[in-house]
C-alpha cells in the first residue's frame, strides 16, 4: 500500500527526479512524483516515513506530511456506511456533496442548524434583498436627474422584512431543500461531534464515512467591551429581522458587512454613526476608501475612524457607546466587528485535526488538514469570508479525496465586492500589496468623471485603479468604485488570470457607454491622457 508525501520547494522537473532519487535511495520503491502539485507516491517496504523525510535534509526539498497508508478513494470506502460525510448546511458543503453525488458517492449532510447555511439564510440573500429596496427609496428621495419629480415616503418596515423572508424562504426550498431531495443527499438534523476513528457522533447516532467534510461557516465575532452583552446589540443577523426600522442606530465596525449594514439602514431614513476601529474599507485602495468615505458623509452617515468603545451603556432607553472621550447615543447598536470560524463543541482535537489560533481549522491549498481523512472548506478555515470561495473548496476537496486530482486554490485573482453605493468592487492585488511582495508595479488611477457612462447617468462619484508589473505591463490588480462596479470587475479577474497586460486591455474591444469601459479607459492611461480623447475613441 502506498504512503504519500506533500514536499514544498519543487518548481520544475528536475525537482521531482532529484526528489525521486532521494526517496529511492532511502529505500522507497514505486516513486512517483508530480511537481506540480507538491505530492509524491511511495511504497514504503519497510522504511519508515520519518526515515523519507530525512532522505531530503540537506536539499530545498522538504517533507511537510506524510499520509500514511489508508482511505483514498471510493474503492476503498468498502465497510463505511457512507463515502462523504459533511458537517454544516452552507454553499460549500452543499458545492462538496452535490460534487460526491456526480462521483456516484455516498453522502450524508449533518447540520445543527437551519438548512442552507449563512448566505441564504442570514448573509448574502437577506442583506442584497434590503439593500435593492434600500437603494430604491434612497433615489426616490434624491435622485440627480432635471425634470424629474419623486419622493420617497415612510417605510413599513414589518412589510420590508416579510417580502425578504419570502425571497429567503423561497430559494432555500429551490436550492437547498429539494436539491437535497434531487441528488440523493440524506439531511440529518442533529449535532455532529468528531469521536475517535474518526466518526461522527450526531446526538448519539455514530456515522462513519470514508472522508469527511468540515464546512459549518462562520459566526459574528463579539468584541469584549465592557457592559456590552449586558446592554444588548444587533448582529447583522438580528438587524434583518426587527419588527421596526430604529431612529438612530451606531455601527461598530468598518469592514465590508458593517459598511453594508450602515448604508442599508441610512437609505432607509436611520441616523447612522459608524464606529470604526482603523480606518473604513481598510483592505481597499485609498483612493477607493476616499471615495466611499464621501459617499457615506453624503448619504448623512457619520463616520468616525480610528476608535474603539470603551464602554456601553443603556440610559433612558437608548444606548450609549463611550468611545474617544465621546459619548455616541442611539436607539440600537450594531456589532459587525468581523467573523470568526465555527469551530467550538467540534472535537476536532480528538481526531487530530490541528486548529489555527482564532478557531480556524488549518488546511494546505488543497484543502486538506492535519487528518488525511478530514477536510475542510468555507469561512471554517479562516480564508476568505465569500460564498463562491466556500463553493470552490467543497468542489475542490471533493476531487482531492476521492480522485487524487491534485487540485489547489489560487486567490491570485480573486474578487470581492462590497454592495454599498456606489460599488466597491476589486480583484488581484493593491499597490501596497504588491509592494510588499516586493514586486515593481505601475498604477493608473482614473476618475468616472473621465467615464462616459457616469457623467450621462449623473453620477461620477468613484475611481478605477490599475496595478501592473512594471516591466512586463501584466495586470496583477483591478480596482473600482462605481455604481456597476459588482459586474464589471469580472473583466479585471479575467485579465489577471488570462496575464493580460495594460497593452491588451487598451487594444481589446469595449463597449461604449458601460461602467466596464472605465477600466479599458484606465488601461489607456498608461500610454495617453484619456481626458485628451473624444468620446469611445481608442
Amino acid at each position: 500500500m502506498s504512503t504519500e508525501l506533500r514536499i514544498s520547494g519543487m518548481t520544475c522537473a528536475s525537482c521531482a527526479l532529484n526528489v525521486k532519487r532521494a526517496l529511492g535511495d532511502a529505500g522507497a520503491r514505486n516513486v512517483h512524483v508530480d511537481w506540480h502539485s507538491g505530492r509524491a507516491t511511495v511504497e514504503t517496504d519497510g522504511a519508515r516515513p520519518a526515515e523519507l523525510s530525512r532522505a531530503l535534509e540537506g536539499t530545498q526539498y522538504r517533507v511537510e506530511r506524510v499520509v500514511e497508508p489508508g482511505i483514498g478513494g471510493p474503492g476503498d470506502a468498502a465497510g463505511f456506511e457512507y463515502d462523504l460525510a459533511v458537517v454544516g448546511s452552507g454553499g460549500g458543503a452543499f458545492a462538496a456533496a452535490i460534487a460526491a453525488r456526480r462521483k456516484d458517492l455516498r453522502v450524508v449532510m449533518v447540520d445543527a442548524g437551519t438548512v442552507g447555511g449563512t448566505c441564504v439564510n442570514v448573509g448574502c440573500i437577506p442583506s442584497k434583498a434590503l439593500l435593492a429596496a434600500a437603494e430604491a427609496r434612497h433615489r426616490a428621495a434624491a435622485h440627480p436627474f432635471p425634470g424629474i419629480s419623486t419622493e420617497a415616503g415612510p417605510v413599513d418596515f414589518p412589510v420590508l422584512i416579510a417580502g425578504k423572508r419570502e425571497i429567503v424562504e423561497g430559494l432555500r426550498k429551490e436550492k437547498y431543500v429539494d436539491l437535497a431531495e434531487e441528488y440523493d443527499i440524506e439531511l440529518v438534523q442533529g449535532r455532529a461531534r468528531f469521536v475517535d476513528g474518526p466518526a461522527l457522533d450526531v446526538d448519539g447516532r455514530r456515522i462513519e464515512a470514508a472522508h469527511y467534510l468540515v464546512a459549518t461557516g462562520s459566526e459574528p465575532y463579539i468584541p469584549d467591551v465592557p457592559g456590552l452583552r449586558e446592554s444588548g446589540f444587533l448582529t447583522s443577523t438580528t438587524a434583518m429581522e426587527l419588527d421596526h426600522l430604529p431612529a438612530s442606530m451606531v455601527v461598530l465596525g468598518g469592514g465590508y458587512v458593517a459598511m453594508e449594514m450602515a448604508q442599508l439602514f441610512a437609505h432607509l431614513g436611520t441616523q447612522v454613526t459608524m464606529l470604526v476601529r482603523s480606518q473604513l474599507a481598510r483592505r481597499e485602495e485609498p483612493e477607493v476608501v476616499a471615495g466611499i468615505r464621501d459617499a457615506f458623509l453624503a448619504d448623512g452617515i457619520a463616520v468616525v475612524e480610528g476608535t474603539q468603545p470603551a464602554e456601553v451603556r443603556r440610559e433612558d432607553g437608548d444606548v450609549v457607546v463611550v468611545a474617544a472621550d465621546r459619548e455616541f447615543r442611539a436607539e440600537q447598536l450594531l456589532v459587525a466587528a468581523g467573523r470568526r470560524p465555527r469551530t467550538d463543541g467540534l472535537g476536532l482535537e480528538a481526531v487530530g485535526v490541528e486548529l489555527g489560533p482564532g478557531g480556524e481549522v488549518v488546511v494546505d491549498d488543497d484543502m486538506s488538514t492535519s487528518n488525511p481523512r478530514v477536510w475542510a472548506a468555507g469561512d471554517v478555515t479562516g480564508h476568505p469570508q465569500f460564498v463562491y470561495v466556500a463553493a470552490k473548496h467543497g468542489a475542490v476537496a471533493v476531487d482531492n479525496a476521492f480522485d487524487g486530482a491534485g487540485r489547489r486554490i489560487d486567490y491570485s485573482a480573486l474578487p470581492r465586492i462590497t454592495f454599498t453605493s456606489p460599488t466597491v468592487a476589486s480583484a488581484g492585488l493593491t499597490e501596497a500589496e504588491a509592494q510588499e511582495r516586493g514586486l515593481d508595479v505601475e498604477v493608473r488611477v482614473l476618475a468616472l468623471r473621465d467615464v462616459p457612462r457616469a457623467i450621462v447617468s449623473r453620477n461620477t462619484r468613484g475611481v478605477v485603479k490599475l496595478v501592473a508589473e512594471r516591466e512586463s505591463g501584466r495586470v496583477i490588480g483591478v480596482h473600482l468604485l462605481a455604481d456597476g462596479a459588482g459586474d464589471a470587475i469580472l473583466a479585471g479577474v479575467y485579465a489577471i488570470e488570462a496575464r493580460r497586460t495594460v497593452q491588451d486591455m487598451a487594444e481589446d474591444w469595449d463597449p461604449y457607454l458601460t461602467i466596464g469601459e472605465a477600466i479599458h479607459l484606465a488601461a489607456l492611461a498608461f500610454t495617453r491622457d484619456p481626458s485628451k480623447l473624444s468620446c469611445c475613441a481608442a
